[in-house]
């Protein structure tokens, strides 16, 4: 079974400190965690009254694991996925683009496509074959961070980034 423990250093790796690009459509970000996210899941750290990029600032690693964990890691239900390298490019991808990273992979698996990851979803990842799963997802993340670029070209900044990102998920059986 895959596990988050393994995972986690590697997003560390990806993601860097504080930034607030404007052409960043996640905004206020640390160590990959947007200002939307944490207002989701986190609290006022900074104890000022509100949810801003000044708490975003003051996030830890360990902020970043949680929100890692309980929020993209547990959605996937990745625990439960045979495959270390499956699990992580799925929890990646939605990690970096959302519902996305679930809703096309289910298309590829070809289950009903509601954005949860349930008993089937589980089932159809762990009784494919990996190497061509892997494949798939990898390909499908390929074309969408393509797309994404085509139809927001202010995001080209990024691209290179991004596919050196996903070119850094290698299938290991």
């Amino acid at each position: 079974m895959a596990r988050v423990e393994l995972f986690a250093p590697k997003i560390l790796a990806f993601e860097g400190g504080f930034v607030n690009d404007p052409v960043d459509r996640g905004g206020a970000t640390n160590m990959g965690v947007t200002l939307d996210t944490w207002k989701k899941v986190g609290y006022d750290k900074d104890g000022d009254g509100d949810i801003d990029a000044d708490d975003i600032r003051k996030l830890s690693k360990q902020d970043a694991m949680a929100v890692l964990k309980l929020n993209y890691w547990n959605r996937w239900g990745a625990d439960q996925i045979n495959n270390q390298s499956i699990a992580e490019i799925l929890v990646d991808w939605l990690w970096g683009s959302g519902k996305w990273g679930i809703v096309i992979p289910q298309r590829i698996l070809k289950v009903p496509v509601d954005g949860i990851v349930g008993p089937a979803t589980l089932y159809a990842v762990n009784s494919a074959n990996q190497r061509g799963l892997h494949s798939a997802i990898f390909q499908a993340r390929g074309r969408f961070i393509l797309d994404l670029v085509k139809n927001h070209p202010e995001q080209k900044k990024f691209l290179d980034g991004w596919m050196n990102r996903l070119n850094q998920f290698k299938f290991v059986a």
